[in-house]
């Protein structure tokens, strides 16, 4: 099987992205990558060195909420269109709406995770201001859904989203994204530290929680959810800010190793965001068997159940009173983290991404083959 994938570089889905791509590589099938957005520095890609089946072809058309996308979507639609008659794949994985109705005769999968209406309204409380470019977007979202032959979140809440802000798929399926274990350390002797990923002024992850009262752990806010290349000079981008009652620690970006030993080493991860779709950062958090504390959303009921213990929906007076339950009591913490890694192996793994995406990509190429 030979599969078009594309890509935004400049949000969490890049990982989701690099995840499906190594896992579709190394099952045998062939993906042609097309990426949007910025172009993404070689280092950045190098992960995509050893893997046979994979051609890469970056771009630097706009995103699709992007203000100027208007202008960029008929150049990227005819370039989508064109490498489709030059490659020949056997179907579209789609991680952006607007190219759902792409015109081509090839089974198109389109990729929920996220979208601008549904994030405002979950983050600033409302609908985005009646505007000519919200228009064109919202109209422009229900193209690409409508035509689409399959339409995949990564939970039941955001296809439930998709329906009341949007239109009805025609086909729409659940897939959980997936993370392979290989990559986190659960076994390493943990600190007394609360660990979150995300900008301070991002509203959606709302990290500045961490901050508004005192805390029973040390707690370390890594700003950036991307990871960066290891730079060939050590660079210091860390503040640290200590009263008597806080030590908070704010950390630039990180290179994978860095991360990784960020997450093995912290005790809780708190997921503290408003509007989280994809969830990536929790899940490596509950693959290096962190404890979870989770703001009561519904997409982290779903995805976490009783394998997380939640705060009050954006309440930072709970998020604290929640972590001083962990620190008064460490075999619960240790319950939790244990429930949050075994959640994570059985429900969360790329292994069962992969197998999920094959399945619904056979059944379309399939009656494809059967309808022509």
């Amino acid at each position: 099987m030979h599969v078009l994938v594309t890509a935004d570089t400049m949000s969490g889905s890049w990982t989701y992205t690099r995840e499906l791509v190594t896992g579709l590589v190394t099952r045998g099938v062939r993906v042609t990558l097309v990426s949007f957005g910025e172009i993404p520095l070689p280092d950045q890609t190098a992960w995509m060195d050893l893997l046979h089946g994979l051609e890469y072809r970056p771009t630097a058309f706009r995103l699709e909420w992007m203000d100027d996308a208007p202008q960029d979507l008929r150049e990227s639609s005819e370039f989508l269109a064109s490498l489709v008659r030059e490659v020949h794949p056997d179907l579209l994985h789609l991680h952006q709406f607007c190219h759902g109705d792409l015109p081509v005769d090839v089974p198109r999968v389109v990729m929920a995770h996220g979208d601008l209406i549904s994030w405002a309204e979950a983050v600033q409380g409302c609908t985005p201001r009646p505007t000519r470019w919200l228009k064109w977007y919202r109209d422009t979202i229900v193209r690409g859904i409508a035509a689409a032959d399959a339409v995949v979140a990564p939970s039941a809440w955001m296809l439930d989203t998709i329906r009341s802000t949007y239109t009805c798929p025609r086909r729409e399926v659940v897939i959980y994204p997936g993370r392979n274990p290989i990559f986190f350390n659960p076994y390493v002797s943990k600190d007394e530290s609360v660990l979150s990923v995300g900008r301070l002024l991002d509203a959606g992850k709302q990290v500045f929680l961490l901050t508004q009262h005192a805390q029973p752990f040390a707690v370390c806010i890594v700003g950036a959810e991307q990871t960066v290349p290891v730079p060939r000079i050590p660079i210091r981008a860390d503040v640290k800010v200590s009263t008597d009652e806080n030590s908070v620690a704010i950390r630039g970006p990180q290179t994978e190793a860095q991360l990784r030993a960020l997450y093995s080493r912290a005790a809780v991860y708190a997921a503290t965001a408003r509007y989280e779709p994809l969830g990536i950062a929790p899940l490596e958090a509950a693959f290096s068997r962190c404890a979870i504390v989770a703001n009561d959303i519904p997409s982290f009921r779903e995805v976490w159940g009783d394998a997380a213990l939640y705060f009050r929906t954006n309440d930072g007076s709970s998020l604290a009173q929640t972590l001083r339950r962990f620190e008064a009591d460490r075999s619960l913490r240790h319950a939790y983290a244990d429930r949050a890694y075994t959640r994570a192996r059985e429900r969360f793994t790329t292994k069962r991404m992969i197998d999920d995406y094959l399945g619904l990509y056979r059944s379309l190429v399939s009656a494809d083959i059967l309808a022509a």
